[in-house]
Protein backbone atom coordinates (compact mmCIF):
# COMPACT_ATOMS: atom_id res chain seq x y z
CA UNK A 1 0.00 0.00 0.00
CA UNK A 2 1.20 3.19 -0.80
CA UNK A 3 1.58 5.97 1.39
CA UNK A 4 -1.93 8.11 0.45
CA UNK A 5 -1.08 11.12 2.60
CA UNK A 6 -1.62 15.25 1.55
CA UNK A 7 0.70 16.98 -1.35
CA UNK A 8 4.06 18.51 -0.85
CA UNK A 9 4.35 21.73 1.24
CA UNK A 10 5.18 25.07 -0.51
CA UNK A 11 6.72 28.28 0.72
CA UNK A 12 4.06 29.72 2.81
CA UNK A 13 5.58 29.05 5.71
CA UNK A 14 5.39 25.11 6.75
CA UNK A 15 9.12 23.45 6.84
CA UNK A 16 8.44 19.60 7.95
CA UNK A 17 7.93 17.99 4.51
CA UNK A 18 4.92 16.12 5.50
CA UNK A 19 3.40 19.67 6.52
CA UNK A 20 0.78 20.87 4.25
CA UNK A 21 1.05 24.34 3.82
CA UNK A 22 -2.47 25.46 1.85
CA UNK A 23 -4.36 23.40 4.62
CA UNK A 24 -1.97 25.60 7.47
CA UNK A 25 -2.63 29.03 5.46
CA UNK A 26 -6.27 28.08 5.46
CA UNK A 27 -6.34 27.39 9.41
CA UNK A 28 -5.02 29.93 10.29
CA UNK A 29 -7.12 32.59 8.33
CA UNK A 30 -9.77 31.24 9.96
CA UNK A 31 -8.40 31.16 13.72
CA UNK A 32 -7.28 34.91 12.91
CA UNK A 33 -11.29 35.82 12.06
CA UNK A 34 -12.32 34.10 14.99
CA UNK A 35 -10.09 35.52 17.20
CA UNK A 36 -10.44 38.96 15.58
CA UNK A 37 -14.40 38.76 16.26
CA UNK A 38 -14.10 38.39 19.96
CA UNK A 39 -11.23 40.91 20.04
CA UNK A 40 -13.51 43.66 18.77
CA UNK A 41 -16.05 43.34 21.30
CA UNK A 42 -14.22 45.10 24.63
CA UNK A 43 -13.36 48.44 22.38
CA UNK A 44 -16.69 48.71 21.16
CA UNK A 45 -18.15 48.30 24.63
CA UNK A 46 -15.63 50.74 25.89
CA UNK A 47 -16.49 53.35 23.53
CA UNK A 48 -20.10 52.74 24.35
CA UNK A 49 -19.95 52.91 28.11
CA UNK A 50 -19.74 56.39 28.58
CA UNK A 51 -22.23 57.20 26.01
CA UNK A 52 -24.93 55.12 27.90
CA UNK A 53 -26.83 58.44 29.72
CA UNK A 54 -27.46 60.24 25.84
CA UNK A 55 -30.51 60.61 24.50
CA UNK A 56 -31.98 57.59 22.92
CA UNK A 57 -28.94 55.34 23.72
CA UNK A 58 -30.42 52.12 23.07
CA UNK A 59 -30.99 52.86 19.31
CA UNK A 60 -27.67 54.17 18.55
CA UNK A 61 -26.03 51.76 21.07
CA UNK A 62 -27.68 49.21 18.98
CA UNK A 63 -26.83 50.89 15.67
CA UNK A 64 -22.87 50.62 16.97
CA UNK A 65 -23.36 47.21 17.71
CA UNK A 66 -24.16 46.17 14.27
CA UNK A 67 -22.44 48.32 12.11
CA UNK A 68 -19.11 47.01 14.44
CA UNK A 69 -19.54 43.41 15.61
CA UNK A 70 -22.41 42.45 13.39
CA UNK A 71 -24.54 41.99 16.26
CA UNK A 72 -28.29 42.26 16.58
CA UNK A 73 -28.74 43.24 20.44
CA UNK A 74 -31.98 43.67 21.74
CA UNK A 75 -32.74 47.16 22.89
CA UNK A 76 -34.05 45.95 26.34
CA UNK A 77 -30.51 44.61 26.84
CA UNK A 78 -29.01 47.87 26.40
CA UNK A 79 -31.43 50.34 28.92
CA UNK A 80 -29.93 52.65 31.59
CA UNK A 81 -30.50 55.59 33.20
CA UNK A 82 -28.72 57.40 35.79
CA UNK A 83 -30.26 55.36 38.68
CA UNK A 84 -29.38 51.87 36.95
CA UNK A 85 -26.12 51.57 34.41
CA UNK A 86 -26.07 49.53 32.30
CA UNK A 87 -24.63 46.65 33.35
CA UNK A 88 -21.71 46.50 31.07
CA UNK A 89 -20.06 43.08 32.70
CA UNK A 90 -23.64 40.89 31.31
CA UNK A 91 -23.42 42.85 27.77
CA UNK A 92 -20.25 42.04 27.59
CA UNK A 93 -21.15 38.31 28.42
CA UNK A 94 -23.94 39.03 25.51
CA UNK A 95 -22.08 39.95 22.94
CA UNK A 96 -19.61 36.92 23.66
CA UNK A 97 -22.24 34.10 22.88
CA UNK A 98 -23.82 36.38 19.77
CA UNK A 99 -20.26 36.68 18.50
CA UNK A 100 -19.77 32.83 18.97
CA UNK A 101 -23.23 32.49 17.01
CA UNK A 102 -22.76 34.46 14.55
CA UNK A 103 -19.21 32.92 13.73
CA UNK A 104 -21.81 29.78 14.03
CA UNK A 105 -23.85 31.19 11.40
CA UNK A 106 -20.95 32.74 9.03
CA UNK A 107 -20.21 29.21 7.80
CA UNK A 108 -16.95 28.32 7.68
CA UNK A 109 -15.74 25.58 5.21
CA UNK A 110 -14.25 22.70 7.34
CA UNK A 111 -13.51 20.62 4.33
CA UNK A 112 -10.11 21.82 3.94
CA UNK A 113 -8.56 18.01 4.80
CA UNK A 114 -10.79 16.18 2.77
CA UNK A 115 -7.96 15.41 0.33
CA UNK A 116 -4.60 13.29 0.71
CA UNK A 117 -2.56 13.36 -2.29
CA UNK A 118 -5.64 13.88 -4.78
CA UNK A 119 -7.45 11.10 -3.37
CA UNK A 120 -10.17 11.59 -1.26
CA UNK A 121 -10.03 11.52 3.21
CA UNK A 122 -13.02 9.79 3.29
CA UNK A 123 -12.44 6.70 0.63
CA UNK A 124 -9.26 6.45 2.47
CA UNK A 125 -10.90 6.21 5.39
CA UNK A 126 -13.36 3.79 4.38
CA UNK A 127 -10.39 1.48 2.45
CA UNK A 128 -8.74 1.04 5.81
CA UNK A 129 -11.86 -0.36 6.81
CA UNK A 130 -13.86 2.78 9.29
CA UNK A 131 -17.16 4.01 8.22
CA UNK A 132 -17.58 6.23 11.26
CA UNK A 133 -15.51 8.29 13.82
CA UNK A 134 -16.69 9.11 17.02
CA UNK A 135 -14.42 11.29 19.01
CA UNK A 136 -15.02 12.25 22.94
CA UNK A 137 -12.44 14.63 23.78
CA UNK A 138 -12.04 16.10 27.41
CA UNK A 139 -14.30 19.25 28.00
CA UNK A 140 -10.72 21.83 28.20
CA UNK A 141 -10.91 24.13 25.94
CA UNK A 142 -7.28 23.78 24.91
CA UNK A 143 -9.05 20.78 22.48
CA UNK A 144 -11.90 23.11 21.02
CA UNK A 145 -9.50 22.62 17.55
CA UNK A 146 -9.42 18.62 18.06
CA UNK A 147 -11.23 17.56 15.14
CA UNK A 148 -10.33 20.31 12.31
CA UNK A 149 -6.85 21.34 13.95
CA UNK A 150 -5.46 18.98 15.86
CA UNK A 151 -6.13 15.71 13.97
CA UNK A 152 -7.52 17.00 10.39
CA UNK A 153 -10.16 14.39 10.32
CA UNK A 154 -12.48 15.46 7.35
CA UNK A 155 -16.48 16.11 9.61
CA UNK A 156 -17.42 14.27 6.97
CA UNK A 157 -16.09 11.09 8.87
CA UNK A 158 -16.89 12.32 12.38
CA UNK A 159 -20.52 11.19 13.15
CA UNK A 160 -20.66 12.27 17.10
CA UNK A 161 -18.67 14.39 19.07
CA UNK A 162 -19.40 14.95 22.57
CA UNK A 163 -16.87 16.20 25.33
CA UNK A 164 -16.41 15.73 29.04
CA UNK A 165 -14.66 16.50 31.69
CA UNK A 166 -11.66 13.95 31.56
CA UNK A 167 -13.61 12.33 28.43
CA UNK A 168 -14.98 10.47 31.05
CA UNK A 169 -17.85 9.27 28.50
CA UNK A 170 -20.65 7.18 29.14
CA UNK A 171 -20.13 3.82 27.60
CA UNK A 172 -24.13 3.33 27.25
CA UNK A 173 -24.40 6.26 25.48
CA UNK A 174 -21.53 5.20 22.70
CA UNK A 175 -23.52 1.88 22.60
CA UNK A 176 -26.70 3.70 21.52
CA UNK A 177 -24.34 6.52 19.07
CA UNK A 178 -22.74 3.13 17.23
CA UNK A 179 -26.34 1.75 17.02
CA UNK A 180 -27.59 4.68 14.95
CA UNK A 181 -24.76 4.68 12.72
CA UNK A 182 -25.75 0.92 12.19
CA UNK A 183 -29.59 1.35 11.99
CA UNK A 184 -28.89 3.90 8.84
CA UNK A 185 -26.55 1.20 7.23
CA UNK A 186 -28.84 -1.46 7.20
CA UNK A 187 -31.86 1.07 6.26
CA UNK A 188 -30.16 3.11 4.38
CA UNK A 189 -26.75 1.85 3.06
CA UNK A 190 -25.25 5.03 4.62
CA UNK A 191 -22.21 5.96 4.66
CA UNK A 192 -22.13 2.57 3.32
CA UNK A 193 -23.81 -0.48 3.06
CA UNK A 194 -23.81 -3.09 6.22
CA UNK A 195 -22.21 -5.93 4.15
CA UNK A 196 -19.47 -3.50 3.30
CA UNK A 197 -16.72 -5.12 6.07
CA UNK A 198 -15.93 -1.59 7.53
CA UNK A 199 -16.05 -0.97 11.18
CA UNK A 200 -17.10 2.28 13.68
CA UNK A 201 -14.49 3.66 15.32
CA UNK A 202 -14.77 5.22 18.71
CA UNK A 203 -11.59 7.49 19.74
CA UNK A 204 -10.78 9.21 23.10
CA UNK A 205 -8.81 12.34 23.43
CA UNK A 206 -7.16 12.74 26.85
CA UNK A 207 -4.82 15.51 27.19
CA UNK A 208 -1.51 16.51 29.51
CA UNK A 209 1.40 19.14 29.57
CA UNK A 210 4.55 18.44 28.65
CA UNK A 211 5.97 22.15 30.12
CA UNK A 212 4.21 22.19 32.90
CA UNK A 213 3.21 18.28 33.61
CA UNK A 214 1.41 19.16 37.65
CA UNK A 215 -0.28 21.93 36.79
CA UNK A 216 -1.60 22.30 33.21
CA UNK A 217 -2.72 19.02 32.76
CA UNK A 218 -5.93 17.92 32.96
CA UNK A 219 -7.88 19.16 35.84
CA UNK A 220 -10.11 17.02 36.12
CA UNK A 221 -7.88 14.37 36.90
CA UNK A 222 -5.44 16.49 38.81
CA UNK A 223 -2.91 17.31 36.40
CA UNK A 224 -2.22 13.44 36.60
CA UNK A 225 -1.57 12.31 33.07
CA UNK A 226 -1.52 8.45 34.01
CA UNK A 227 -4.70 9.15 35.16
CA UNK A 228 -6.26 11.00 32.47
CA UNK A 229 -5.06 8.16 30.25
CA UNK A 230 -6.15 4.69 32.08
CA UNK A 231 -9.54 5.28 32.73
CA UNK A 232 -10.27 6.76 29.71
CA UNK A 233 -8.84 3.56 28.37
CA UNK A 234 -11.22 1.57 30.10
CA UNK A 235 -13.47 3.32 29.48
CA UNK A 236 -13.29 2.64 25.44
CA UNK A 237 -12.48 -1.04 26.15
CA UNK A 238 -16.16 -0.96 28.06
CA UNK A 239 -17.80 0.86 25.15
CA UNK A 240 -15.83 -2.86 22.83
CA UNK A 241 -17.40 -5.00 25.45
CA UNK A 242 -20.96 -3.61 25.16
CA UNK A 243 -21.25 -3.82 21.70
CA UNK A 244 -20.05 -7.55 21.78
CA UNK A 245 -22.32 -7.93 24.33
CA UNK A 246 -25.56 -6.61 23.56
CA UNK A 247 -25.05 -7.55 19.46
CA UNK A 248 -24.25 -10.82 17.85
CA UNK A 249 -21.15 -11.28 16.13
CA UNK A 250 -20.46 -7.18 16.30
CA UNK A 251 -17.60 -5.27 16.86
CA UNK A 252 -16.32 -1.91 16.88
CA UNK A 253 -12.98 -0.41 16.82
CA UNK A 254 -11.30 1.98 19.57
CA UNK A 255 -8.53 4.02 19.77
CA UNK A 256 -6.70 6.13 22.47
CA UNK A 257 -4.82 9.44 21.78
CA UNK A 258 -2.97 11.91 24.13
CA UNK A 259 -2.38 15.66 23.39
CA UNK A 260 0.23 17.79 24.73
CA UNK A 261 -1.75 20.97 25.26
CA UNK A 262 1.94 23.07 24.98
CA UNK A 263 2.41 22.08 21.36
CA UNK A 264 -0.52 20.35 20.02
CA UNK A 265 1.49 17.03 19.42
CA UNK A 266 -0.12 13.67 19.71
CA UNK A 267 0.38 10.34 21.49
CA UNK A 268 -1.11 7.45 19.34
CA UNK A 269 -1.39 4.67 21.58
CA UNK A 270 -1.50 2.31 18.54
CA UNK A 271 -3.42 -1.43 19.37
CA UNK A 272 -1.17 -4.81 18.77
CA UNK A 273 -2.47 -7.52 16.47
CA UNK A 274 -5.27 -8.44 19.09
CA UNK A 275 -6.47 -4.68 19.07
CA UNK A 276 -5.21 -3.64 22.79
CA UNK A 277 -3.67 -0.88 23.74
CA UNK A 278 -2.34 0.17 26.38
CA UNK A 279 -1.53 3.75 28.50
CA UNK A 280 2.62 3.31 28.21
CA UNK A 281 3.18 2.14 24.48
CA UNK A 282 2.45 4.60 21.64
CA UNK A 283 4.08 6.89 19.07
CA UNK A 284 4.65 10.52 20.45
CA UNK A 285 4.74 12.49 18.14
CA UNK A 286 6.82 15.12 18.98
CA UNK A 287 9.93 12.21 18.56
CA UNK A 288 8.22 11.47 14.94
CA UNK A 289 8.43 15.35 13.89
CA UNK A 290 12.37 15.39 15.02
CA UNK A 291 13.25 12.05 13.51
CA UNK A 292 11.86 12.58 9.99
CA UNK A 293 11.82 16.67 9.66
CA UNK A 294 15.14 16.72 7.68
CA UNK A 295 13.78 13.40 5.47
CA UNK A 296 12.59 13.74 2.00
CA UNK A 297 8.86 13.20 2.04
CA UNK A 298 9.01 9.69 1.19
CA UNK A 299 11.79 8.94 3.78
CA UNK A 300 9.37 10.35 6.26
CA UNK A 301 6.32 8.81 5.47
CA UNK A 302 8.05 5.31 5.40
CA UNK A 303 9.61 6.62 9.12
CA UNK A 304 6.31 6.75 10.58
CA UNK A 305 5.05 3.63 9.31
CA UNK A 306 7.42 1.54 10.40
CA UNK A 307 7.22 3.60 13.77
CA UNK A 308 3.88 2.72 13.86
CA UNK A 309 4.33 -1.08 13.11
CA UNK A 310 7.28 -1.40 15.84
CA UNK A 311 4.28 0.27 18.04
CA UNK A 312 1.99 -2.64 17.47
CA UNK A 313 4.66 -5.26 17.30
CA UNK A 314 4.00 -6.06 13.98
CA UNK A 315 5.85 -6.70 10.82
CA UNK A 316 5.45 -2.98 8.24
CA UNK A 317 3.70 -5.37 6.00
CA UNK A 318 0.86 -7.31 8.50
CA UNK A 319 -1.92 -7.62 6.86
CA UNK A 320 -4.28 -8.07 9.88
CA UNK A 321 -3.47 -4.58 11.14
CA UNK A 322 -2.67 -2.42 8.49
CA UNK A 323 -5.79 -0.78 8.57
CA UNK A 324 -5.72 0.74 11.77
CA UNK A 325 -1.77 1.16 11.22
CA UNK A 326 -2.51 3.10 8.05
CA UNK A 327 -5.18 5.93 9.89
CA UNK A 328 -2.85 6.06 13.40
CA UNK A 329 0.00 6.98 10.60
CA UNK A 330 -2.63 9.11 9.15
CA UNK A 331 -3.61 10.95 12.39
CA UNK A 332 0.22 11.05 13.05
CA UNK A 333 1.12 12.71 9.79
CA UNK A 334 -2.06 15.28 9.75
CA UNK A 335 -0.64 16.37 13.21
CA UNK A 336 2.63 16.83 11.96
CA UNK A 337 1.09 19.60 10.41
CA UNK A 338 -0.52 21.19 13.11
CA UNK A 339 2.51 20.65 15.16
CA UNK A 340 4.75 22.42 12.31
CA UNK A 341 1.49 25.44 11.86
CA UNK A 342 2.24 26.49 15.51
CA UNK A 343 5.93 26.31 16.14
CA UNK A 344 5.61 28.98 12.46
CA UNK A 345 3.33 31.07 14.26
CA UNK A 346 4.13 30.73 18.06
CA UNK A 347 7.50 28.94 18.39
CA UNK A 348 8.21 25.50 20.09
CA UNK A 349 5.09 25.99 22.37
CA UNK A 350 1.75 28.09 22.42
CA UNK A 351 2.51 31.37 24.81
CA UNK A 352 -1.08 30.51 26.63
CA UNK A 353 -0.25 27.31 27.89
CA UNK A 354 -2.97 27.65 30.10
CA UNK A 355 -6.64 28.26 29.74
CA UNK A 356 -8.01 31.34 27.94
CA UNK A 357 -11.37 30.27 27.04
CA UNK A 358 -14.16 33.23 25.77
CA UNK A 359 -17.25 30.86 27.30
CA UNK A 360 -18.75 28.10 27.97
CA UNK A 361 -21.12 26.04 25.64
CA UNK A 362 -23.10 23.20 27.60
CA UNK A 363 -26.21 21.01 26.12
CA UNK A 364 -25.79 19.56 22.73
CA UNK A 365 -22.04 20.17 21.43
CA UNK A 366 -21.11 22.80 18.58
CA UNK A 367 -18.37 21.57 16.50
CA UNK A 368 -19.27 24.51 13.65
CA UNK A 369 -16.60 27.50 14.74
CA UNK A 370 -13.21 25.11 16.37
CA UNK A 371 -10.19 26.38 17.45
CA UNK A 372 -8.04 26.25 20.83
CA UNK A 373 -9.46 27.36 23.74
CA UNK A 374 -12.46 28.99 22.52
CA UNK A 375 -15.21 27.03 24.44
CA UNK A 376 -15.06 24.77 27.21
CA UNK A 377 -17.55 22.19 25.94
CA UNK A 378 -19.69 20.15 28.38
CA UNK A 379 -22.30 18.27 26.87
CA UNK A 380 -25.20 16.57 29.17
CA UNK A 381 -28.76 16.51 29.01
CA UNK A 382 -29.57 17.45 32.69
CA UNK A 383 -27.25 19.86 35.31
CA UNK A 384 -27.56 16.52 37.93
CA UNK A 385 -25.60 14.30 35.39
CA UNK A 386 -22.87 17.11 34.06
CA UNK A 387 -22.62 19.08 37.27
CA UNK A 388 -18.89 17.74 38.04
CA UNK A 389 -18.12 18.98 33.97
CA UNK A 390 -20.23 22.53 34.49
CA UNK A 391 -18.47 23.16 37.93
CA UNK A 392 -14.96 22.59 36.16
CA UNK A 393 -15.96 24.93 33.61
CA UNK A 394 -17.19 27.72 36.03
CA UNK A 395 -14.35 27.66 38.16
CA UNK A 396 -12.02 28.14 35.53
CA UNK A 397 -13.49 30.65 33.70
CA UNK A 398 -14.34 32.38 36.75
CA UNK A 399 -10.43 32.74 36.97
CA UNK A 400 -10.29 33.97 34.15
CA UNK A 401 -12.85 36.83 34.05
CA UNK A 402 -13.87 38.13 37.43
CA UNK A 403 -10.41 39.18 37.92
CA UNK A 404 -10.92 41.61 34.78
CA UNK A 405 -14.70 42.41 36.47
CA UNK A 406 -16.36 40.39 33.64
CA UNK A 407 -19.35 37.92 33.72
CA UNK A 408 -18.63 34.64 32.88
CA UNK A 409 -20.82 33.99 29.59
CA UNK A 410 -22.48 30.07 29.18
CA UNK A 411 -24.23 29.23 26.46
CA UNK A 412 -27.28 26.19 27.30
CA UNK A 413 -27.96 24.57 24.05
CA UNK A 414 -29.71 21.62 22.37
CA UNK A 415 -29.99 20.80 18.83
CA UNK A 416 -33.65 19.38 17.24
CA UNK A 417 -34.59 17.22 13.94
CA UNK A 418 -36.90 19.80 12.02
CA UNK A 419 -38.33 16.66 10.30
CA UNK A 420 -39.82 15.74 13.51
CA UNK A 421 -43.22 17.34 14.82
CA UNK A 422 -43.01 18.96 17.53
CA UNK A 423 -39.02 18.67 18.12
CA UNK A 424 -38.51 22.71 18.30
CA UNK A 425 -40.99 23.08 20.93
CA UNK A 426 -39.72 20.00 22.95
CA UNK A 427 -35.89 21.03 22.32
CA UNK A 428 -37.04 24.93 23.66
CA UNK A 429 -38.19 23.80 26.77
CA UNK A 430 -35.65 21.26 27.67
CA UNK A 431 -32.99 23.92 26.99
CA UNK A 432 -34.77 26.06 29.44
CA UNK A 433 -35.25 23.91 32.10
CA UNK A 434 -31.39 23.70 31.70
CA UNK A 435 -30.92 27.32 31.70
CA UNK A 436 -32.82 27.33 35.07
CA UNK A 437 -31.03 24.51 36.70
CA UNK A 438 -27.87 26.18 35.84
CA UNK A 439 -28.96 29.57 37.29
CA UNK A 440 -30.00 27.67 40.28
CA UNK A 441 -27.52 25.83 41.10
CA UNK A 442 -24.95 28.73 40.27
CA UNK A 443 -27.16 31.35 42.10
CA UNK A 444 -24.85 32.98 44.50
CA UNK A 445 -22.67 33.55 40.85
CA UNK A 446 -26.40 34.67 39.15
CA UNK A 447 -27.00 37.19 41.96
CA UNK A 448 -23.37 39.22 41.92
CA UNK A 449 -23.59 39.71 38.05
CA UNK A 450 -20.95 36.57 37.45
CA UNK A 451 -22.66 34.06 35.65
CA UNK A 452 -24.88 35.27 32.04
CA UNK A 453 -26.71 31.85 30.91
CA UNK A 454 -28.06 32.44 27.19
CA UNK A 455 -30.68 29.43 26.00
CA UNK A 456 -30.22 28.49 21.85
CA UNK A 457 -31.59 25.86 19.90
CA UNK A 458 -30.06 24.98 16.69
CA UNK A 459 -31.97 22.63 14.03
CA UNK A 460 -29.47 19.92 12.91
CA UNK A 461 -27.61 21.09 9.77
CA UNK A 462 -26.34 24.52 8.81
CA UNK A 463 -28.91 26.19 10.42
CA UNK A 464 -28.46 29.34 12.93
CA UNK A 465 -28.53 29.10 16.90
CA UNK A 466 -31.46 30.95 17.66
CA UNK A 467 -31.97 32.80 21.16
CA UNK A 468 -35.19 31.32 23.69
CA UNK A 469 -36.64 34.03 25.58
CA UNK A 470 -35.52 35.16 28.11
CA UNK A 471 -32.41 36.05 26.49
CA UNK A 472 -31.11 38.11 29.80
CA UNK A 473 -31.30 36.92 33.27
CA UNK A 474 -34.15 37.80 35.27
Amino acid sequence: MSAPWSTPSSDLGTTHPLADSALALGLRRRAEEIEAAFAAIEPCLRSLAPAQFAENFPVTAAAQLRAQLGLEIPLSALQSSWAAPLDMRSLNAHCVIATFARLVARGFDRDLARYSDGESAEELIYRWGFHAIDITPCADGRLSGVVDYILRVPPSMVAYRKSYAGAMFDPAESLRHWEEVELRRYRDAQPNPADAGTRFLKIGVYHYSSLNPDHEGCAAHGSNTTQAAAPLLEKLCQFEQAVCHTHANATAATLLVGVDTDTDAVRVHVPDSAGAATVDRYVDNRDVFAQTQSLPREAAKDAIRHKVAACAGVSPDDRETEGMRWFCGYLLKNNIGQMDAVRATHGAAYEDAGHTEKLIVVGDAIDDVQLRNLAFQAQMNTVEEGAGDLDIGIKILKGLLLPRGLTVPVLAHFGYDARIPGAEQAARKRVQRLRSAILSRHAQLVDKGQLFVQAMVRAHGAAPLVAVQPELPA
